[in-house]
């Protein structure tokens, strides 16, 4: 098969959808690679690496997509890339498609089969496609939240750990998956005061257990929420329903019974964000202001650290980029998993959470 990698193009986005060592997986079981120059760079990964890797660089990216039979990319194809996607070919990336209806719409009309990273799931049931993008989002969120409540940038002027003497900053998380938890990991590492917010108790049970009392939790009620974020000199948004559109777990009129300043990290905002004031932002302008609480809603967070994020990604997908490759769309009906992942197909959303997300059922 004839894999093609083009350039990321969203904003601040410089992840890779294959790494040259993935390359040479890909060159070593018979498939050809093509790379558009410079889609590397971002991880300081030059033409040079791709070629030594067996990869063929073309100098556009619609060379790429003209050419290509399965397109591996990072992020969500944008206007001008799902207008060059075709009936014959796959699209494996991030896709988000719950508050994406005009990318809906665009992947139907151009009759691609897409596969997407963040419905993929394992024997288990979990995503280890989204896993490693949600660790490096969930520890990325601490910092953001850090960084916003500076002065400077408009927050409360609070140093997430304090120092002896002075209360250090109170962290609220609201969902206690993947993100969650390593958000929690980061602030209790800087000496904050952290609160879990999940409505499973058994994975409440768990995390107690795996902070040893170092976090506070609570179930997730309306009163819990409201409680919690009144108190809270920064809340990290980590819900997440796989598929669909995140839950709106803070309303516009929570905000007037939260701190002067304090910050939202909506790290939900792919799939729409889980607080009702949230719009995606970008890592050039990450943030905004909304009845006097910061809001940081950027949508590709790991973009900001593309050497760790496209290495921690690649290991994940390469085992089920090489299984499309191998055996292009037969290997999404052996694998079970795989085909959790198929979101489109023939001009149609197949993925019925997905489906019922966008209004499409």
């Amino acid at each position: 098969m004839r894999v093609g990698v083009p350039k990321e193009i969203k904003n601040h986005e410089y992840r890779v959808g294959l790494t040259p060592g993935a390359v040479r997986e890909y060159v070593a079981r018979g498939h050809e690679v093509i790379v558009e120059t410079s889609a590397g760079a971002g991880i300081a990964a030059d033409d040079a690496a791709y070629t030594a890797a067996g990869a063929r660089i073309v100098d556009t990216a619609a060379e790429v997509f003209a050419t290509a039979d399965m397109v591996v990319k990072v992020k969500e194809p944008q206007p001008g890339e799902w207008a060059q996607l075709r009936a014959d070919q796959i699209l494996f990336t991030y896709l988000h498609l719950a508050p994406d209806p005009e990318q809906a719409k665009g992947l139907m009309a151009s009759g691609v089969t897409a596969v997407a990273y963040e419905t993929v799931v394992d024997r288990n049931g979990h995503l280890p496609l989204l896993a490693p993008m949600s660790e490096v989002a969930g520890r990325l969120s601490i910092e953001a939240a850090g960084t916003a409540l500076k002065a400077y940038n408009g927050g409360r002027g609070v140093l997430l750990g304090g120092v002896p003497g002075v209360q250090p900053a109170r962290i609220v998380v609201l969902g206690g998956g993947v993100v969650g938890t390593h958000a929690a990991r980061m602030a209790v590492g800087l000496g904050s005061e952290v609160t879990i917010i999940d409505r499973s108790i058994p994975r409440l049970r768990e995390l107690d257990e795996l902070f040893q009392g170092r976090v506070r939790t609570r179930v997730s009620t309306l009163e819990s929420i409201e409680q919690e974020i009144a108190e809270a000199d920064a809340v990290i948004g980590a819900v997440l329903i796989p598929g669909a559109s995140a839950p709106k777990l803070v309303t516009r009129a929570m905000l007037s019974h939260m701190k002067p300043r304090s910050v939202l990290v909506d790290v939900a905002i792919d799939q729409g964000g889980c607080f009702e004031t949230s719009h995606a932002t970008t890592h050039a302008e990450p943030t905004y202001e909304v009845d006097g609480v910061i809001h940081y809603c950027v949508a590709n967070m790991p973009g900001a650290v593309p050497l760790t994020s496209s290495h921690a990604l690649n290991n994940a997908t390469l085992p089920y980029g090489l299984a499309l490759a191998d055996r292009g769309v037969a290997a999404i009906d052996a694998d079970p998993g795989l085909k959790e992942g198929l979101n489109v197909k023939g001009g149609r959303i197949v993925s019925q959470v997905v489906a019922d997300a966008l209004g499409f059922s």
